[in-house]
């Protein structure tokens, strides 16, 4: 991991996520599946990187936290077509994820992992076959575009303490996409 770290310090610099109470920190190491909670997706196509914006200005990877019982190529699957109107095509591939302690007593929802969950981040080849389906009870994306890694990446830095850029660029570094 050493040498991601020092390529990418930012990413792997411990952080504070104020609006969720957490403590966090970024791996290249797979944690125990009943300990991941949330996963974004790098999505690639034939022209590039998938990214999202919603009603709320904010841009991000697609992705989203786990239901119960729901395994996370479910999770993939389902997150990929509310926000981007995406297809699996293949296998995932792990990339990283952050460590997130929990500050706050309980879990976001009861079926989480708490106080120690996992967002992960995973590679997958998609199509993109129709809008976002934005479930009511989600959040409601505006904006799909699929854009050249580099342009993906800076998309995602103009989210105000935003790390998906990074996530972008450590997959282009790991050959990824």
């Amino acid at each position: 991991m050493q040498p991601w770290a020092d390529r990418f310090p930012e990413l792997f610099a411990p952080g504070y996520w104020e609006w969720g109470e957490l403590d966090v920190r970024f791996t290249v190491e797979p944690p125990p599946d009943e300990l991941i909670s949330n996963v974004h997706v790098v999505a690639r196509t034939p022209g590039g990187i998938v990214v999202c914006g919603n009603d709320l200005g904010w841009r991000f990877l697609p992705g989203g936290t786990r239901e119960p019982g729901e395994t996370i190529e479910q999770l993939v699957r389902r997150e990929l077509i509310e926000e981007a109107g995406a297809r699996v095509t293949g296998e995932l591939t792990w990339l990283g994820a952050h460590r997130a302690d929990h500050r706050r007593p309980a879990p976001y929802r009861p079926h989480l992992p708490h106080p120690v969950s996992y967002w992960a981040n995973v590679v997958a080849d998609v199509v993109i076959e129709g809008p976002p389906t934005n479930p009511d009870d989600g959040e409601q994306v505006t904006e799909v575009l699929v854009l050249p890694p580099e342009q993906a990446a800076q998309y995602l830095d103009a989210q105000p303490g935003g790390i998906m850029g990074p996530i972008v660029r450590l997959a282009q570094a790991m050959e990824l996409v």
